[in-house]
């Protein structure tokens, strides 16, 4: 099953890629992960990447889908896929469209993370990951599975990237670029809107709902 989980910056994308990870034995393929690699490894891409992202900015069509179509070629044996927060715009829709069929994919399953400005806001504030595993938790949920994190909170940190400023300029440009990929995807059989305002348990429900519909 090949399923899409797109939504603003800060809606909870990770976090809700880990429960399907979990709970279901998909395999994440996340383009910011897959940026921050590059970045990582600092290869001629991430260079580029790191400017672009430092700035508010997202990275080009064109990078994004280069770094995907190598990635894809690596887990090519791997038939259940989620991606997390690819396509956000419908050039990269059409192009998401000729990646799957170049790898022999079918798209399933289509999650639209909705949230409101002002929980995004709310949210960033505490927001801290993994850096070993990326794993993305917050630092007003103090749960179990945060006390029991296999890696340790010696591996925990805040992104760069993740300050109110940059991911409000992210948010107001991502809606902007995502207003026509959302109708263009309603037309899709398996497209779902989610609640993404509610608790983390709530959309873990949703999602768990349309996936068994």
């Amino acid at each position: 099953m090949i399923i899409i989980l797109f939504g603003p910056p800060g809606a909870g994308k990770g976090t809700q890629s880990h429960f399907l990870v979990n709970k279901f034995n998909f395999i994440q393929v996340s383009t910011g992960d897959l940026l921050r690699k590059e970045i990582e490894n600092k290869t001629k891409n991430g260079l580029k990447i790191a400017s672009i992202i430092n700035n508010g900015e997202f990275a080009s069509n064109e990078l994004i889908y280069e770094i995907l179509d190598v990635h894809l070629n690596k887990i090519k044996n791997h038939k259940n896929i989620i991606f997390d927060g690819y396509p956000r715009n419908l050039k990269q829709a059409n192009e998401f469209e000729i990646l799957l069929s170049k790898h022999n994919l079918n798209l399933d399953k289509i999650f639209f993370l909705n949230v409101e400005r002002k929980v995004i806001k709310n949210r960033i504030s505490g927001r801290f990951i993994c850096s070993k595993c990326n794993k993305i938790y917050n630092i007003n949920i103090i749960d179990d599975d945060y006390k029991n994190h296999k890696c340790g909170v010696s591996f925990f940190i805040k992104r760069k990237d993740d300050n109110e400023e940059t991911i409000l300029k992210r948010f107001d440009l991502y809606m902007d670029d995502t207003a026509p990929l959302i109708n263009h995807y309603k037309a899709h059989h398996g497209f779902c809107e989610i609640d993404g305002n509610k608790d983390i348990p709530l959309i873990n429900e949703q999602i768990r709902g349309f996936l068994n519909a």
